[in-house]
C-alpha cells in the first residue's frame, strides 16, 4: 500500500529541519528546589571584544569580499597567495613538510640526498677559488699578465658555475617553492632571484618588449635595448601604471616613484632618464627630444628598489629635475620612455668619474664640460650614454595627451603655449582626385 506523498516524507525523515532551531529541554525525575536561584543572563560584550571577533586574519582571508573589508577596516592587505590562505584556512595546522603522504615524504628524502650532493659541490668550488686566489696574492708582481688574465678569467667562470650550483642545490625544493609562490622569497638568496628572473622573463618582460616595439621608442629613443631589471612606474600613490598606458596630467605633475629589479647580486649605482622623443619643432616641421628627468648615482639592489625622484639629492645626483609632461591642444599623444642606465666602474669613463668612490660620476664636470650633452632640450640619449660610457639595463614607458588639466599644469610649472593649439594643415586634393564638378572650374 502506497502512502501519500506528505506522510510518506513524515516517516522517511529522520530528522526535520524546523525542529532543529526549537527549543528543547530534557526530562528530569526530579522537581527543581524552589531555593535553586534563577540563572542570571551573561553579561553582554563590550565594544573591544565585538571589534576583535569581527577582526579578519591576513592569513587566512581568501575569497575577494573578506579581502576588500580587510583593507577597508583594519588597513591590511592579505599576505601571501589566495592559494595559500584558501589552503590554511580549510584546512588542518599541520606543517608543509611534514605532510602525512608516504609518497611526499619519500620524494623529500631523494631530494634531500641530491641536494646534499650538490652542497659538497659547492664546498668543493669554494675551496678552489680559494686556491687560486692565494696562488694569485703569492705571486704578487711576479705573475706575468697574461698568466694573471688567464686566472681572473678562470676564477670569474668558476665563480659563475658556483652560483648556478647554489640555484641546483635549492631548485627542486617543495618548500622553496612555497615560500616563492607565496611571496615570502628572500632575494637575497640566488635561487629566488632565479626565479623571480623566470617568472618575469615568462610573461612581463614580453609584454614590456610588446610594447616598446610597437610604439617604437626602439629605435626612436635607443637602436636596440635588451632589458636584464624590471622596472614599474607609480604616481601620486596609485596602482602601478602600465607599460605604455595614458596618465593624467595632474597625476603626472609631480616625480613618479619607480620599483626598479634588478636580479643579479651586489649594490650597483645607474642613472636614470626619462625621454619624450615627441616635441614638435614648428620650424622645421619635425620632432625634437626632450629630457623631463635625469639623475645619475642612484644606488638599487636586489633588496632595496624603490626609487622615489622627489627624494634624491640635487647636488650630487639630479642632472636634470622633473619637468610635467604636457602635450599642447591638437597634437598627438606623446610617449615619454625611463630608461635605467647601469654605471659600471670598469667601463665608466674616467674622466668624469669620482676617483674616491668608483662608478660614481661627477654632476660639476659632467656639467660644465659637456653642458650639450646634458641639457634638456634637444636631448639625445644615444651621445648621452656614449659619453658616459653606460650601459641599458631596464626600460618602461607611459603616454600623455591634451587633457583638462593640461593648461593649468603648465600654467603652474611655468610653462608657456598652454593657450596654443595645434591645428592640420588642409592638403588640396590632386586634379584627378577631385570630383568630377570640381575638374573644370
Amino acid at each position: 500500500m502506497s502512502l501519500n506523498r506528505p506522510l510518506g516524507q513524515c516517516f522517511r525523515s529522520t530528522r526535520h529541519d524546523r525542529i532543529l532551531h526549537l527549543p528543547y529541554r530534557t526530562l528530569a525525575t526530579t522537581t527543581e528546589s524552589p531555593s535553586t536561584p534563577e540563572a542570571t543572563p551573561p553579561p553582554p560584550p563590550d565594544a573591544t571584544s565585538a571589534e576583535k571577533a569581527h577582526r579578519y586574519n591576513p592569513n587566512l582571508v581568501h575569497t575577494s569580499r573578506t579581502e576588500k573589508k580587510l583593507i577597508a577596516t583594519q588597513n591590511q592587505y592579505p599576505i601571501g597567495s589566495r592559494r595559500r590562505r584558501a589552503a590554511l584556512a580549510t584546512s588542518t595546522n599541520i606543517p608543509f613538510s611534514q605532510l602525512p603522504y608516504q609518497c611526499f615524504q619519500e620524494a623529500r628524502k631523494v631530494l634531500l640526498e641530491d641536494r646534499a650532493e650538490k652542497v659538497r659541490e659547492v664546498e668543493m668550488m669554494r675551496e678552489r677559488i680559494a686556491k687560486l686566489e692565494a696562488k694569485g696574492s703569492r705571486l704578487g708582481e711576479g705573475e706575468g699578465e697574461v698568466e694573471r688574465r688567464k686566472r681572473e678569467h678562470q676564477i670569474r667562470s668558476m665563480r659563475k658555475r658556483l652560483e648556478d650550483w647554489k640555484i641546483l642545490a635549492d631548485i627542486n625544493d617543495p618548500l622553496v617553492k612555497k615560500r616563492f609562490e607565496d611571496g615570502m622569497g628572500d632575494m637575497t638568496k640566488p635561487i629566488y632571484r632565479h626565479l623571480s628572473d623566470l617568472q618575469w622573463r615568462t610573461y612581463k618582460r614580453l609584454v614590456l618588449m610588446q610594447r616598446i616595439t610597437q610604439m617604437n621608442v626602439v629605435p626612436d629613443v635607443l637602436q636596440s635595448i635588451d632589458p636584464t631589471y624590471s622596472t614599474s612606474i607609480r604616481f601620486a600613490d596609485s596602482h602601478k601604471v602600465p607599460h605604455g598606458e595614458f596618465v593624467h596630467s595632474l597625476l603626472s605633475e609631480k616625480p613618479p616613484v619607480l620599483t626598479i629589479q634588478p636580479y643579479n647580486a651586489g649594490d650597483r649605482l645607474v642613472t636614470i632618464a626619462i625621454v619624450n622623443p615627441d616635441v614638435p619643432n614648428v620650424e622645421r616641421d619635425a620632432f625634437d627630444y626632450r629630457c623631463h628627468f635625469l639623475a645619475c648615482n642612484v644606488k638599487i639592489s636586489p633588496t632595496d628598489t624603490t626609487v622615489d625622484l622627489s627624494a634624491l639629492d640635487p647636488e650630487t645626483q639630479v642632472l636634470q629635475s622633473w619637468l610635467p609632461p604636457h602635450v599642447q591642444k591638437g597634437l598627438p599623444y606623446q610617449r615619454h620612455a625611463l630608461f635605467v642606465l647601469e654605471q659600471n666602474p670598469e667601463t665608466l669613463n674616467k674622466t668624469y668619474s669620482s676617483p674616491s668612490s668608483p662608478g660614481t660620476l661627477n654632476l660639476t664636470d659632467m656639467k660644465s664640460r659637456k653642458p650639450e650633452v646634458t641639457q634638456r632640450e634637444k636631448f639625445v640619449l644615444r651621445s648621452f650614454m656614449d659619453k658616459f660610457s653606460l650601459q641599458p639595463r631596464g626600460v618602461d614607458l607611459f603616454r600623455a595627451k591634451w587633457d583638462d588639466g593640461t593648461a593649468e599644469v603648465m600654467e603652474r610649472a611655468g610653462l608657456a603655449g598652454g593657450d596654443v593649439e595645434f591645428r592640420r594643415k588642409r592638403v588640396e586634393p590632386l586634379p584627378y582626385q577631385r570630383l568630377k564638378g570640381e575638374r573644370f572650374r
